[in-house]
């Protein structure tokens, strides 16, 4: 219980902002690009090995068809978030690879390192770290 209190009140010490810029993901040299939209944040996908690959990479995966002939590119992956108790909740991350969108809490460890949970329904949870790039 004590280190549980402790991982809280480190959390809780960083600025909402300190998640502003560009993020490489875990997976496939990704790179989103997370800023302020309004009280929230978003992130969009600038960069990853398939885009280096084929710029004009298309979201084939979505579940939605409408949305499979759109570029990955630019695309929003981060969105719908509150910032409380240290973390931004409540959101959603879209995941290119299965076309999914998942319920996501984005956790600031440290001005250069985030924690993104991604999950189905809770527990079924995926937890990356993601690293702040200059």
């Amino acid at each position: 219980m004590l280190l549980l209190l402790m991982g809280a009140a480190v959390a809780a010490q960083f600025d909402p902002n300190v998640v502003i810029g560009r993020w490489r993901t875990e997976v496939r040299h990704g790179v989103v690009e997370i800023s302020r939209c309004g009280p929230s944040i978003c992130g969009k996908l600038i960069d990853s090995d398939g885009l280096k690959a084929d710029p004009n990479l298309l979201d084939t995966n979505n579940k939605d068809t409408k949305l499979r002939t759109r570029r990955l590119m630019g695309v929003q992956m981060l969105q719908g978030f509150t910032w409380k108790d240290g973390a931004w909740n409540g959101g959603t991350i879209y995941n290119g690879e299965d076309g999914g969108t998942y319920k996501a809490t984005v956790t600031p460890v440290s001005n250069t390192q985030l924690k993104l949970k991604g999950c189905i329904v809770w527990p079924l949870c995926k937890t990356q770290t993601w690293t702040k790039l200059p």
